[in-house]
């Protein structure tokens, strides 16, 4: 089964079983072990790993229904070809084997991105020594404790799907013997072993872990992997759990903090400091009074490029830079360090950092065949609902922005604006945890479009991950690569603001647009379609069958009339005779780039000229300058860009 016509929201091969009943119901209470056979009719060999679950369950004597929920937490089932997670897990049951994981180049370190952003005061590019080479954690190292359990060899719990179900089912089984429990028949009495499956050393990681893997024995879930393989985990929505073997797990206690976090996370503090050092610098970030003082508007999602371990370390340095928040892959565990009110240095252009919250997540953008837990997923995508519902901030790609996504301020700092979380990232299921799934909302001939490729089976081709020019491993993808014709031998399309030629490099943004962007439709020709791109006409493929983008309906803009072309702005700001004395004005200079008469972009929202002044420690001096102009933040390339209201018109977009 790979996608529905009807249902373009739905991702292919997956199907929710929340509202199972009736005989399908029935009968999954009348197994002994819950999920034992798909719905439907399938072959043998689209089933090699339902099976799996069933023998590996029972020479384990663990129930099949806590097996297969905790693997759908940890991989959704995948095998990923073997290879590894940003954090060193393989196969269905992502057992850890994560010591190359941990040495790695860290996020702010590369000395080319000013996170900063801030033209009024001199860049901030941190430069760090490589990082200490850390004692390896318990739950990075569970596939070499899986091996000595099983005997399996560890290359074997890496490749073999089969063996790597059993040595998650190993790993269950010597958490509850551990916990003096006995290798009961009901998922009730597994509570605390799935807890410390997680490798969470804490009570409220584990337990956020477990109470997830538990919604999904009540809810159930069906799926075609990765590998064809078909899955089905029957619901069962009375079930309970003995929630009290937690206290007897021998976990920490997060330390009691002043989180900004849903309580269905766990979420600890871990401070980034504002103090001063050396001669006149301070850091790291900036003291603030949002939304009071200006509203939050942005979500700006990144990866670490680092491990845990170090890159909390970094944070906790004043010479260094900062971010809200961190979230763990493992467990999903999530670090506040950035009050919401203060302005964090993250996003590389400080109107966007002065308007947004910055998440962190565990993770490796050119990692080959990097992939994300599920545990992260949904502890990030509970996170952004949380902040977006407190700061009234739209669940849509226009304000939950990647890192690549955020534009350069000036033209000299588009070089260098930095790429995460990547092509990777998975934005078509990220945003149905977040309950926005994508989907078509206008006429199969409107002039606007949502792309939405199936991210599975989207596997455009990159260079880059391990050497430069060297294809990357092939992996599923968010992303569509862009053509100047609609031939796929036609040249890529250019971004000048790069100043280099366009290529199929993992971090050149040239000539891709990603999941959920939305753009105004140039031309149509056969399973091809274009789109107004960075002032050009930009074409991508588009098949009726395996469409990679949906219609929309929206608002656009268009240069007023007369116009021959406008300028493009990297940030919002306001004009000069706004700014009062003692507040120098900064400098409303487009990029490169401009829009030609009758090209159309898709319009985010409406920003009002603003201007956050904090250029010292003390903060008598801090001010937010607001102007008279207006501006209207669109999706212009990759990255969203900005257009003075007074040079367009604004039009509606689809039917």
């Amino acid at each position: 089964m790979r996608g529905s016509a009807t249902d373009p929201t739905s991702t292919p091969g997956h199907r929710h079983l929340r509202r199972t009943a009736g005989p399908l119901a029935c009968a999954a209470l009348l197994l002994p072990l819950l999920g034992a056979a798909p719905s439907h009719a399938a072959d043998s060999s689209t089933t090699r790993l339902q099976q799996a679950f069933t023998t590996a369950a029972a020479d384990h004597h663990v129930p099949q229904s806590v097996l297969l929920a905790v693997s759908y937490l940890q991989s959704r089932w995948d095998q990923h070809g073997g290879a590894p997670s940003v954090t060193g897990g393989y196969g269905p049951m992502h057992l850890t084997d994560a010591r190359t994981a941990l040495a790695a180049t860290e996020h702010f370190a590369g000395g080319a991105e000013d996170a900063r952003g801030d033209a009024a005061r001199a860049a901030k590019r941190p430069a760090v020594g490589a990082p200490a080479d850390p004692a390896v954690p318990a739950r990075l190292r569970t596939l070499p404790k899986a091996a000595e359990l099983t005997g399996i060899p560890a290359g074997r719990l890496r490749t073999d799907p089969a063996a790597n179900v059993a040595g998650g089912a190993a790993l269950l089984a010597a958490a509850q013997k551990e916990l003096g429990e006995p290798l009961s028949d009901d998922p009730a009495d597994w509570y605390g072993a799935v807890a410390r499956f997680s490798g969470a050393d804490d009570t409220a990681t584990a337990a956020a872990y477990a109470d997830d893997v538990y919604d999904v024995l009540r809810t159930g879930e069906e799926r075609i992997t990765d590998d064809g393989q078909l899955v089905t985990l029957a619901a069962r929505p009375g079930l309970t759990a003995d929630t009290a073997q937690l206290r007897r797990a021998g976990l920490r206690t997060l330390p009691a903090g002043d989180t900004e976090c849903p309580r269905s996370v766990s979420c600890e503090w871990v401070p980034a400091p504002y103090a001063q050092f050396g001669d006149d610098d301070y850091g790291n970030h900036d003291l603030g009074d949002r939304p009071a003082s200006q509203r939050i508007r942005y979500i700006v999602i990144h990866d670490t490029e680092g491990a845990w371990d170090g890159v909390l370390n970094l944070v906790q340095d004043p010479t260094y830079v900062s971010w809200n928040y961190t979230i763990r892959s493992t467990d999903g565990l999530i670090a506040q360090h950035v009050k919401a009110k203060d302005v964090a240095w993250h996003a590389g252009n400080w109107d966007v950092n002065s308007r947004s919250v910055g998440i962190e997540h565990e993770g490796f953008l050119a990692s080959p065949d990097a992939w994300y837990t599920e545990a992260m997923y949904r502890s990030s995508a509970r996170l952004v609902r949380y902040l977006a519902a407190r700061y009234g901030v739209p669940l849509d790609r226009q304000h939950i922005l990647g890192h690549d996504n955020v534009p350069g301020p000036t033209t000299s700092t588009i070089p260098n604006m930095h790429t995460d979380p990547g092509p990777y990232w998975d934005w078509r299921h990220y945003f149905r945890l977040l309950g926005h799934p994508f989907r078509q909302t206008a006429g199969k001939r409107s002039a606007m479009v949502t792309i939405l490729p199936d991210y599975a089976a989207n596997r455009p081709v990159y260079t880059g991950c391990t050497a430069k020019g060297e294809p990357c491993t092939a992996h599923g993808s968010s992303e569509v690569r862009l053509y100047s014709d609609h031939d796929v031998n036609a040249p890529l399309i250019k971004d000048i603001g790069l100043r280099t030629d366009p290529t199929n490099g993992v971090n050149d943004l040239s000539s891709r647009v990603s999941t959920g962007q939305q753009y105004a439709v140039a031309d149509r020709w056969g399973d091809w379609t274009a789109v107004w791109y960075l002032g050009q006409k930009a074409w991508f493929e588009n098949p009726r069958e395996e469409p990679t983008a949906v219609p929309a309906r929206g608002l656009v803009v268009t240069p007023k009339d007369g116009l021959a072309s406008i300028p493009v702005y990297g940030r919002a700001y306001p004009e000069k005779e706004a700014y009062p004395a003692g507040v120098p004005a900064q400098s409303v200079v487009p990029l490169p780039y401009t829009i030609p008469a009758g090209q159309r972009y898709v319009v985010g929202d409406e920003m009002p000229g603003e201007y956050y002044y904090a250029v010292t420690f003390t903060t008598d001096s801090h001010r937010v300058v607001a102007g008279k102009d207006l501006y209207y933040e669109i999706q212009y390339g990759h990255r969203i860009a900005f257009v003075r209201a007074a040079d367009v018109t604004l039009r509606g977009a689809g039917r």
